[in-house]
Parts: C-alpha cells; structure tokens; sequence
C-alpha cells in the first residue's frame, strides 16, 4: 500500500478523460515487443488506439551524471551501454567530440580503422532491427537468417578488440590496434555474403503479402510530423526528407566516401524497411572503399599530443619522460583547454550528439548526451491514435529504439 501512495502523484498528473467503453492498458514495460523498458499506456476504444502516453524512466543509470565524476578516457568504455547494439558508434561520436575539444588530428590509419569498425557497426545494428521486427511482425524465418550474418559481422568485431556486443574499439585520439593479419580478406568475403544476404531477405519479405498488409499505410509519419518531433537517421529519410549527417555535415573520411542515401516518400513502416535495406547495402559500399584505403596509409595509430595523449608503447618501456607523462595522464586524466563542444554524428538510429562543457580540469564539467531513440519515443503519443493494438507492434519496432540510450 505505501508503494502505491508513492506512485499515485504520477498517475494523478495523467490525465485520462474517457467514456465508459474506453479501457486503459499498460503495454510493458515489461513486454517483448516493447525493446525495453517502455511503459506505454494506452486507452482503447475497442481495438482502436484513442490515446497513448509512453512512460519512460524504468532504465535511468544517471549516465551523464556519471560522466561528470569520470575522467575523459574512463567514461569512453560506458558509452557502449547506450545503444548497445552499435557500441563503436557511441566510443566514435564520444571520441570525435573530445578530439575536436582538444583540437587534435587522428592519424588517417586510424581514421581509415575507425570508420570500417562504424559501418560494419551499421550492419549488425541493420539486421539486429530487421530480425527483431520481423519476428514481431511473425517472419520467424528472417530472424534466424540475419542473426546468422550478424554472428559472422560479430566475429569480425571480435577478432579485433576482443568483444562482441561492447566493444571500446575507438580511443580518443585514434585506435588501440591495427587490423589483424587476414581481416582484410575475411571482411571483404563478409561483404560479398551480406549484399547477398539481403537480396534473399528482400525476397522473403519486400513482396510478401502478409509483410506489406502489416507495414503498408501503418505509422505514416508525415514530413511536418517528423521534423516537428526532432526525428533523424532513417525514421526522417523515411518521410521523404534527405538528411543524413555524413552527407550534410560530413566528419571523419566521409567527405571522400561514394555513397547514396536512401530516402522513401511512402512515410510508413514499409518505407523505413526499405530504407533499412538500402542502407546496409551502402555500408558495404564504403566499406569496399575503405579497403583500399587501409592499404594506401601509414601504420600510425595515435594522434601525437603529449600533453593529452599517451606516447606508443615502445617509448613507454624506452624513454623515461615518456612513462612519467602516462602515468599522470591514466591516474589524473588529461586537461582540456576551457571551452565547449558540440559534435554530431550519423549512428544507425539516427543523430548521436555529444556536448561537453570544459572548465579545464580534468572531469567535464558538463556533458549532454542527444540520443535519437528519445525524441523517436515521444513521437508515439501522436503517432499511436487511430491505429489499431496490433499496429502498435509494428510502429514500435518500425522505429528502432533502444531503451539504454533513453534512460540516460
């Protein structure tokens, strides 16, 4: 009793004027098909969606609170708990937002290393969402089919940095590693099996009846409504709006990259499938030409900055300034210079930003995170009405979010 007493100011200020024959159901948090802790509270006019509250905040790690108490090297490894699908997007966006902080350059190596690790991260995140989405649709097949492709994308991840879900693949200032002997040649035969791959996963799907009975005309997002909601990444390509931030505000070797963006004017779930499949196409497109990139570049890994950035290991066991400067940077951080930053990057879910505020000593005094699932959430209270129970499913995983970089 005493814990509901605590709950009743939350409920009281949720406000739910209905007639008699409306009911009022909690869809999660702990449901499958939520992905994650989302509470959606929804009032039904039979099987109609007439209102929709999502409550969020079952998550909540103080993340960027945490951030605040941590030097700027140890927090890197913490941003792979947000959108734990794609890690290295999050150590990427992080790692370039304190570098521009600095004002340091990553050598082109490292660049080159860094940006096969994203795009590769774009892949599994891809099918991650079209396995999950498809089972909840009810195509139990393409689910097992793009977690077996995801399990080999995996294995490439880990034969690099040792992990496969969160993988602190990324340092600040550029990569820990170069590329292991044969990893190459074992990523460009990925490559010819997912383009394949998702050929035949278009094949089960892109014309299957029940598949487009289920997507076609449900969740239409309009363009007003999508950029109204802040929305990115695809759940904005996919309402007919061509914005994607390696195109628009291009960072890292994107400048120099032959890619398409894929945009549909369909502005349903059917629209965002699509874009999601052209997408992973065009990751393996860049990823051909950073190929041939890796083999034209030098073997530096690190940015050279001293003052924040820790030497090769060869000079840590020869030179004894070298080993002194390490150790003041690993037990009291680096010190950036005063100012703040803002950097945005084009993670799979969308626009992944980072603001950190510098008083120059070594904890930021603050950082914000800008996670695209969180605005994709807010949409649903506009989006859910008029649609039927059974659509919320779709809408829901046609929207790719992921509750770690909600609850921050």
């Amino acid at each position: 009793m005493q814990h509901v007493n605590k709950l009743r100011p939350f409920f009281e200020n949720i406000s739910f004027e209905r007639d008699d024959n409306t009911m009022i159901v909690n869809f999660g948090p702990q449901h499958p098909s939520a992905h994650g802790q989302l509470r959606l509270i929804l009032e039904l006019q039979g099987e109609e969606v007439v209102k929709a509250v999502p409550d969020i905040g079952y998550l909540h790690r103080g993340m960027e609170k945490m951030a605040e108490n941590m030097i700027y090297n140890e927090f890197l490894p913490t941003t792979d708990r947000m959108d734990y699908i794609a890690a290295t997007s999050n150590n990427y966006g992080f790692a370039l937002a304190v570098e521009q902080l600095l004002g340091i350059e990553v050598p082109r190596r490292a660049e080159v290393i860094r940006t096969m690790l994203v795009e590769l991260n774009r892949i599994i995140s891809h099918l991650f969402w079209l396995a999950t989405h498809a089972l909840d649709v009810g195509a139990m097949s393409v689910f097992l089919y793009a977690f077996r492709e995801r399990e080999f994308a995996m294995d490439l991840m880990e034969d690099y940095c040792g992990a496969r879900l969160t993988h602190s693949a990324v340092r600040i200032g550029g990569v820990p590693l170069d590329l292991p002997k044969g990893w190459i040649e074992d990523l460009a035969k990925y490559i010819d099996l997912v383009v394949e791959q998702v050929s035949m996963y278009e094949g089960l799907l892109t014309e299957n009846r029940i598949w487009k009975m289920r997507l076609e005309n449900v969740g239409i997002i309009s363009p007003e409504m999508a950029k109204s909601w802040g929305c990115s990444g695809i759940t904005l390509r996919g309402s007919g709006i061509k914005w994607d931030l390696r195109k628009e505000m291009p960072y890292g070797l994107y400048p120099e990259l032959e890619f398409d963006v894929p945009v549909s004017y369909a502005c349903d779930s059917y629209g965002r499938y699509l874009c999601y499949m052209e997408e992973m196409r065009q990751s393996a497109k860049i990823l051909r030409q950073l190929i041939d990139m890796y083999k034209d570049t030098n073997s530096q890994l690190m940015a050279h900055a001293p003052q924040y950035i820790s030497a090769p290991k060869e000079q840590l066991m020869t030179q004894n300034y070298s080993l002194m400067q390490h150790f003041v940077l690993v037990t009291q951080g680096m010190r950036p210079p005063v100012g703040e930053v803002y950097v945005a990057t084009e993670s799979p879910k969308g626009e992944l930003g980072y603001y950190i505020c510098s008083d120059g000593s070594p904890y930021p005094y603050r950082i914000k995170l800008r996670a695209p699932s969180f605005w994709h959430t807010g949409i649903l209270q506009d989006l859910l009405p008029k649609h039927q129970l059974a659509d919320v499913v779709t809408i829901i995983g046609s929207l790719n979010i992921v509750f770690g970089e909600i609850d921050r």
